[in-house]
């Protein structure tokens, strides 16, 4: 897939990259307290350590605030911020269903999607309020090509989840691949109003918007 498209289930599979002189940032340790209230720093390099080690140590409950982090001044903190966010956003509260979701995860990475909608089948069986693990099985239906239910998976996130961009953007790859472009720039678009720093999303929205112009001149 090209980059405008591949990317975007790199993003919906949670795997937010966070280059080396960014991780050099993450030197610690850090509470979470401390890294909360660090986040609120004028300081740019404790605002960056605050940023990273909340992924460390934040909960779920910590999402937004690093949500907000998303828009900083800063280039480090907001790719910071996106990885801190995934690994919050992967923790449940149990220690074994999120080992069950990294297994989920190997599978997938390895090709093995049935085995991997199987695994992500019994962490959402046993915490079925864990979004991120409806979002992982519905990228791994998605990569299987069951787009419908993958489809109903990220319904299943989005209740739990609003601020999901992951998923918001697995809706408009989904809706991509069933050709209806209208319904896949609207999702890109709700996406990239959460996280403004999605590059593939940037980058297929205005190829989008030209398809569906010329769609309505009737040229292709």
């Amino acid at each position: 897939m090209s980059r405008a498209v591949g990317a975007l289930v790199v993003l919906a599979l949670g795997l937010g990259l966070l280059t080396a002189g960014a991780a050099a940032q993450a030197k610690g340790p850090l509470s979470r307290e401390q890294a909360l209230a660090d986040l609120e720093s004028r300081d740019l390099e404790t605002r960056r350590r605050a940023t990273a080690w909340l992924g460390e140590v934040g909960l779920i409950a910590d999402a937004p605030v690093l949500i907000a982090a998303l828009r900083d001044d800063d280039e480090v903190v907001r790719v910071l911020a996106e990885h801190s966010v995934w690994q919050v956003w992967g923790r449940s509260g149990d220690a074994e269903v999120d080992g069950l979701l990294q297994v989920g995860i190997e599978q997938m990475n390895r090709g093995d999607g049935p085995a991997a909608v199987d695994t992500f089948t019994k962490v959402i069986q046993r915490r079925p309020d864990f979004a991120e693990g409806w979002n992982k099985r519905a990228t791994a239906y998605f990569l299987m090509g069951e787009h419908e239910k993958s489809l109903k998976d990220c319904d299943e996130v989005m209740k739990r989840n609003p601020a999901h961009f992951g998923a918001l953007a697995g809706y408009g790859q989904i809706y991509l691949q069933l050709d209806q472009p209208e319904r896949a720039l609207a999702y890109f678009r709700r996406a990239l109003r959460v996280n403004p720093n999605m590059e593939g999303v940037q980058q297929v929205i205005p190829r989008l918007e030209q398809l569906l112009t010329e769609r309505r001149k009737g040229t292709i």
